[in-house]
């Protein structure tokens, strides 16, 4: 009787899975819910905006502030930032992939968990910004550490110690 239950469970469930059907989804850019248009953004103002999960790929950014927007799991791919001020700016979850960061303003922002890689971060200002959890190449960190200083004023969180710097 015990395997009779057992055979008629797995059945029940073969019968289940097979009847219905489960959607997937695929990942790509057409999936994520807000694009910004690429064209024609440099030195546009989004400070203080909402711009959660908005996707830049291939912008030029230079001189755009962003200053204290709600960056959260924005993706900003292939982009240049130079000069752009994202001070107080939250970018956590966020993923800056191939992103020219040269002259930046970072101070204050929140880069916490946010994926940083093949990033370049040359003559910014990271005074007060929480890199805590964030993936950067390791130069990156060494070159970032040799500058960092200041604590954030949302998170309490110190630059250095947000860096791993020794």
């Amino acid at each position: 009787m015990r395997h009779f239950q057992r055979l008629a469970a797995i059945l029940l469930l073969v019968l289940l899975l097979v009847s219905v059907p489960l959607s997937a989804q695929a990942a790509s850019s057409s999936s994520i819910s807000r694009s910004a248009d690429s064209n024609q953004l440099s030195a546009k103002d989004f400070s203080n905006q909402d711009l959660e999960k908005t996707e830049f790929t291939n912008a030029s950014l230079e001189m755009t502030d962003f200053s204290n927007a709600n960056l959260r799991g924005a993706v900003f791919n292939s982009t240049t930032l130079n000069q752009a001020n994202l001070h107080g700016a939250d970018f956590t979850y966020g993923i800056a992939y191939l992103v020219d960061f040269t002259g930046a303003d970072l101070s204050d922002a929140v880069f916490e968990e946010a994926m940083l890689l093949r990033s370049r971060f040359d003559n910014v200002n990271i005074t007060g910004t929480d890199f805590s959890n964030a993936v950067l190449d390791g130069l990156q960190v060494k070159k970032l550490c040799s500058q960092a200083t200041g604590v954030n004023l949302k998170t309490g969180v110190s630059t250095r110690e947000s860096l791993g710097c020794r």
